[in-house]
């Protein structure tokens, strides 16, 4: 059985409690397959093994809460630890200042979005304390990108009922296409931006 497999049986074997686990604790920074777990507890409430509303609610809150607790850490000691560390993984002051000012910017966009995007969901509520974004702010926007995620997802596995295992691995199989697409997305964007400032008078 593969780590995921393992991961995923939580939801068979626990239901809600499975499901609130990986779920909240992918969204504090933890390697989890959350947005899996959210489809195959939906394909259980199509079975009536659970309750799509159930399933929705407690992934929903589950989200909310572990991005919540990511921000308290980021807030509280992840800036800290950015400046003094964040060179090992070649996060500079200078690169880090730069994420600031870009979430200054565009940080509420960029919570309610993260949700969608691997990677930046299990980042996306130290990033948000560590460059000081309001809690409030947070709050709401992270609420909006958790209700849009789970609602999208919790539909896509209710509605696939019998197919729900094709479905899991289809999404296994195409989400590293996805994120290498964002990636060069966000580099050209970047390159557009330089080339911008480099062509600008001075």
């Amino acid at each position: 059985m593969s780590a995921v497999d393992f991961l995923t049986s939580l939801v068979a074997h626990y239901g809600y409690l499975g499901l609130a686990l990986l779920v909240g604790v992918e969204s504090f920074g933890v390697p989890a397959p959350g947005e899996t777990a959210v489809i195959l507890g939906a394909g259980y409430a199509a079975h009536g093994q659970l309750a799509i509303v159930g399933v929705a609610v407690t992934a929903f809150l589950a989200a909310v809460i572990g991005d919540s607790t990511g921000y308290l850490i980021g807030r509280t000691g992840g800036r800290r630890l950015i400046l003094r560390y964040g060179r090992y993984v070649r996060l500079t002051p200078e690169r880090f200042a730069r994420l600031e000012a870009v979430v200054s910017r565009h940080g509420p966009k960029l919570v309610a979005v993260a949700r969608f995007v691997e990677g930046l969901r299990q980042f996306n509520g130290l990033i948000a304390g560590a460059t000081g974004m309001p809690w409030r702010r947070f709050v709401v926007y992270n609420a909006l990108g958790a209700a849009a995620w789970v609602g999208v997802w919790a539909t896509a596995g209710y509605l696939a009922g019998d197919h729900i295992r094709a479905v899991v691995a289809d999404l296994h199989r195409f989400q590293w296409y996805v994120l290498a697409a964002a990636v060069v997305l966000a580099l050209a964007y970047v390159g557009w931006r330089l080339a911008r400032r480099v062509a600008r008078p001075r």
